[in-house]
């Protein structure tokens, strides 16, 4: 989805510098569900490694994780190709670019002006925080880290998840909307719960470790996007039909 931005005439980037990282709330560990394992190694069978996330360098794969908000991969994929283009897949050059400059290159990921300020803001953050160094940042412990990125603006916990994981090798697991839809055609979620109380549902089910976590979140995306899609599902062909409960078979 995307949004037509007018870029103003001299742009500047909030001089706000991120806060401390702040206490999350707790949230209560749920018990673990067998079938998660389950459907893990039903996808992995007939789907095999999916190689996700696609990125040359850690930087390149945040930038997409910041990007790819609202939007399709393939918008993505284009804007991270202009930015190639223009030698810009560095925390050095995003911090030099102008940020109109910057906005006008990364346009076809839709809201590019709100993205742009996301960018300056991350690298902001890195090197106030890292020295500009993300291997420094990545030694830091997950939840501290985790609190840190939530602090930085425009990151949410998907977006924060994804650079945890696909860049940093953390081992947290990724929610998104594809996760939501499975778990509740397939009883395993009403459709109420938090972000975190579905990242805990994972972490508690399945062994700790970021290979796992990655590879299964590639294969959520791949059954949401090709067969549990949001209208005319084709559960006919998915891999997990056989888990599904018998009241979901009838979806519209």
């Amino acid at each position: 989805m995307s949004a037509t931005c007018i870029l103003p005439g001299r742009s500047r980037v909030p001089r706000r510098i991120s806060p401390p990282p702040r206490q999350l709330a707790h949230t209560p560990s749920p018990p673990p569900v067998r079938e998660l394992r389950t459907y893990y190694d039903a996808l992995f069978r007939a789907h095999g490694p999916q190689h996700w996330w696609p990125g040359r360098t850690r930087f390149e794969i945040i930038v997409g994780a910041i990007l790819t908000q609202n939007t399709s991969w393939a918008n993505v994929e284009r804007a991270i190709g202009e930015l190639r283009r223009a030698k810009l897949l560095s925390v050095a050059a995003i911090e030099r670019v102008p940020l109109a400059r910057l906005a006008r290159l990364i346009r076809s990921s839709g809201y590019f002006r709100q993205k742009a300020r996301k960018l300056k803001e991350f690298v902001r953050y890195l090197r106030t925080f890292h020295g500009g160094s993300l291997d420094r940042m990545f030694r830091a412990p997950t939840a501290a880290l985790r609190a840190q990125l939530l602090s930085v603006h425009g990151i949410g916990p998907e977006t924060a998840d994804s650079i945890l994981l696909y860049a940093g090798s953390h081992p947290v697991f990724v929610v998104d909307a594809y996760t939501r839809r499975i778990l509740e055609r397939h009883n395993l979620a009403r459709g109420n719960e938090s972000y975190e109380q579905i990242r805990a549902l994972f972490e508690q089910s399945l062994p700790a470790g970021p290979s796992l976590f990655n590879e299964y979140h590639a294969l959520i995306v791949l059954t949401g996007k090709t067969f549990c899609r949001k209208r005319r599902p084709d559960c006919q062909n998915c891999t997990l039909k056989p888990f599904l409960p018998s009241s979901a078979e009838a979806l519209p």
